[in-house]
């Protein structure tokens, strides 16, 4: 398998990067690059009784494990090809009950540690990398990281003590933190997280805010797609994190969670920078620049403050739905709502409106967003196909048939290069 490679492309040394991906023929829009299965891979506990553990397919009336009740699968053949992850985890749910309450990060380092025994040798998940190779960066880890890990390493062991042999401490931090690095979410059409997972061969890709390529999902394979044009010889780069936010808060986000900083032509140049921090235009005095960093200190803190706010067991949706509306009607007395500050917040709101099945507030809130996004987000974006997807799905609930054709027309330009393999079936 380690001698195989992915036809097109090679494993390189990229200048200041370290190891990457180089392509070694020409792919055009739309080409399929290279395709990997998960290593391993999990389903969300919110998503269990509508997609099968096994294959992730959403249907109805799948069939629930007769132990535990709590794994669905689509038929006796799913049931089986899980069985030996699911095992590790069904006796137990049984017995810790309401009790059992694994982080998903510690459910996937579970059964890696499985698939690691099971199969020693290098998978078809790692042609070109190994998992052993996966860089940890533990001497980069701050303290507070470092007691997440052994939370998690903690959480492991007694969870998972009647099925599995730990390695020693030292390779288990090790393992925590290379799965951090390196581990992706699985998400659906909607970009609705669905598990997690772990692509060797994907994350030997490095980073750019100007990505050639962008990953999709089937089931629990990982699809690699071009969105530019590649040249036999150029390097083949992926984004690591959600490009709508100006250049300073993604280099943020990538010192946090992957302790490097982008130097990619967007990242230089600032070209978005402008349109995607714009500030209101009908003020008669424009805001002095400390007034502009105080509300981007607010919108910040607002923010983590609302993730924090969405894990709280007592907190009610309509408490959500305030905390979006007075960030956003503090934030507009100096952002346009274009600002990518007032969208985040707005796609909160949006979030919790549907939640709530208040159709027209979801749908107010995702016609405020969905041209601002066309802007900011790169070409063939599924932040942007997602925005019309759901739109479009509004708008033929609550019977606004031309305004759903012209939305879903919308996903079918924003993805023209890959509409193949995006999920349409369920509008």
């Amino acid at each position: 398998m380690i001698g195989e490679g992915i036809e097109g492309t090679e494993r390189v040394l990229s200048p200041g990067k370290g190891r990457g991906l180089r392509a070694l023929k020409e792919f055009k829009v739309g080409d399929l690059v290279f395709a990997c299965p998960a290593y391993t891979y999990v389903l969300t506990a919110n998503e269990r009784g509508g997609f099968c553990e096994f294959c992730f397919t959403r249907q109805e009336g799948l069939s629930k494990c007769g132990k535990c009740k709590q794994a669905y699968y689509c038929n006796v053949d799913c049931q089986k090809g899980d069985w030996p992850m699911h095992k590790l985890e069904c006796s137990a749910m049984c017995s810790y009950g309401e009790n059992w309450n694994p982080s998903e990060t510690v459910r996937l380092v579970a059964r890696i540690i499985v698939k690691k025994k099971m199969h020693p040798e290098r998978t078809e998940s790692e042609r070109l990398l190994a998992l052993r190779e996966f860089e940890s960066h533990l001497e980069k880890l701050d303290n507070e990281k470092n007691e997440m890990n052994q939370t998690d390493i903690a959480a492991l062991r007694h969870f998972y003590s009647r099925h599995l042999d730990f390695p020693e401490n030292a390779a288990l931090n090790e393992l925590f933190a290379g799965v951090n690095c390196n581990g992706f979410t699985i998400e659906d059409e909607e970009l609705s997280h669905l598990g997690s997972a772990v692509f060797p061969d994907v994350a030997l890709m490095n980073h750019s805010c100007s990505p050639n390529v962008i990953v999709t999902y089937k089931g629990t394979v990982a699809e690699v797609r071009a969105i530019q044009d590649i040249s036999p010889g150029e390097e083949i780069f992926n984004s690591y994190i959600d490009l709508l936010y100006p250049t300073e808060d993604r280099n943020e986000r990538l010192i946090d969670s992957y302790f490097f900083t982008c130097d990619c032509k967007e990242c230089t140049t600032k070209s978005k920078d402008k349109a995607k921090m714009e500030i209101q235009k009908t003020l008669s005095t424009p805001p002095k620049q400390k007034e502009i960093q105080k509300m981007v200190k607010y919108a910040k803190n607002v923010i983590e403050e609302f993730r924090r706010a969405k894990h709280y067991k007592n907190i009610f949706h309509n408490d959500l739905l305030e905390i979006c509306e007075l960030s956003l009607e503090k934030m507009g007395s100096i952002f346009e709502e274009t600002n990518v500050y007032m969208l985040h917040m707005m796609y909160q709101a949006m979030g919790v409106c549907l939640y709530m099945q208040d159709w027209d507030g979801a749908m107010r809130y995702g016609e405020k967003i969905v041209k601002p996004y066309s802007v900011h987000y790169p070409p063939y974006s599924l932040n942007v196909a997602s925005m019309y997807l759901k739109l479009g799905r509004l708008y033929l609930g609550l019977e606004k048939k031309s305004l759903g054709v012209k939305a879903l027309n919308k996903v079918w330009f924003a993805l023209n290069p890959y509409i193949g393999v995006y999920n349409l079936d369920m509008v």
